[in-house]
């Protein structure tokens, strides 16, 4: 397949800039193989049943955004740089892999100061991909202080590129359970849940239990490949707990659907399958699952609406079907559901004996 094959026009007035409040009010596309209907986060319990399994991804995105200082000792003030780095994966106590804008202004040995001079990075090395290899000055505890105080929120580009992170989005982009920190980007499907509703699921039979995906910058870079055999992952950190694989494995051997709840929860329970069987695993996952793929674990998927040529379009097409998908995007196009990160949802139920 190619990758002109998952494009769709997209009006850019649906790029959702802000989340609704609360956070279940945001709208919610039902689908199936043969029919679609239009609802609501608040009605999820009415298409759901005692038994079922959601599963959550409990990463906790960090302010990863920093804006910082670089400086060289020239003679005509051409020295300093304002530069703008997003973490993307820690390799280490006081390392870091980053994203820099404008990369190309820097190279190899060039220090960037953040947090008004308080601490500071040396560019160690400039990797393929347009990655940045950083050396903090500070380590452990004291970088992640410093990075929480310093930093911003890392709204993706097509939030960022229209309006400046703030306090509210300290909150707005942060699911409601999560607890371990380490991702640079939100499992955005998650942040339409609040504590009511998961009350409410349980209190119908609803089961849930939670991974840990990191999500990583990597996750906004655009797929460049025109063959999908081309096309190299991003890794990213995950783990399946004994306790959360005993579990998935109970409720899916008592007849419940395991229904991740966002891709990073789906890629992260089909990597730690093998065979159908899901067991505790832990490491990087560069899993790339498109149309063609035989889903081990998940029997459904609750995800936003993402964007044109992606790996995650690619992903519910594999779900779906790539001609289903496209009925369904057209008609959240003209229904006018609001789309990326903070936009409105869908449910996606196929064909259970495929």
């Amino acid at each position: 397949m190619h990758l002109s094959d998952f494009d769709f026009e997209l009006p850019e007035d649906l790029i959702a800039l802000r989340p609704l409040r609360p956070r279940p009010a945001s709208r919610m596309l039902v689908v199936r193989p043969d029919a679609q209907t239009d609802a609501h986060v608040r009605d999820l319990p009415h298409y759901l049943r005692a038994g079922d399994m959601l599963v959550f991804n409990d990463t906790r995105v960090i302010p990863a955004r920093l804006r910082g200082e670089r400086r060289r000792e020239t003679t005509d003030g051409s020295g300093v740089a304002q530069i703008e780095v997003t973490l993307a994966e820690r390799i280490g106590p006081d390392r870091w892999r980053a994203l820099a804008k404008p990369g190309k202004r820097l190279k190899a040995g060039d220090r960037i100061t953040f947090g008004d001079g308080t601490f500071s990075a040396d560019v160690a090395e400039k990797e393929p991909g347009g990655f940045i290899l950083l050396a903090f000055s500070l380590s452990g505890d004291a970088l992640d202080r410093a990075v929480e105080a310093a930093g911003e929120m890392p709204l993706p580009p097509y939030i960022a590129g229209r309006r400046a992170a703030d306090e509210r989005d300290r909150e707005d982009y942060q699911t409601v359970f999560a607890t371990r920190p380490g991702a640079v980007a939100a499992p955005t499907a998650s942040l339409h849940f609040d504590a009511d509703l998961l009350a409410d699921l349980a209190g119908l039979g609803v089961l849930s239990t939670r991974v840990t995906l990191h999500v990583g910058a990597g996750t906004f870079l655009p797929v460049t490949a025109e063959r999908l055999d081309d096309h190299q992952m991003h890794a990213e950190w995950g783990e399946v707990t004994e306790e959360a694989a005993r579990a998935i494995t109970a409720a899916k051997a008592a007849g419940g659907r395991i229904i991740p709840v966002g891709t990073t929860a789906l890629r992260l329970i089909e990597t730690a399958a093998e065979r159908g069987v899901l067991s505790p695993w832990q490491g990087p996952t560069d899993i790339f699952i498109r149309p063609g793929y035989r889903f081990q674990i998940a029997d459904g998927l609750m995800t936003n609406f993402h964007l044109p040529k992606s790996t995650l379009m690619m992903l519910v097409s594999a779900l779906m079907g790539l001609d289903r998908m496209r009925d369904v995007y057209a008609h959240a196009i003209a229904e006018r559901y609001r789309f990326f990160s903070y936009g409105d949802s869908s449910l996606l139920l196929p064909d259970p004996k495929k």
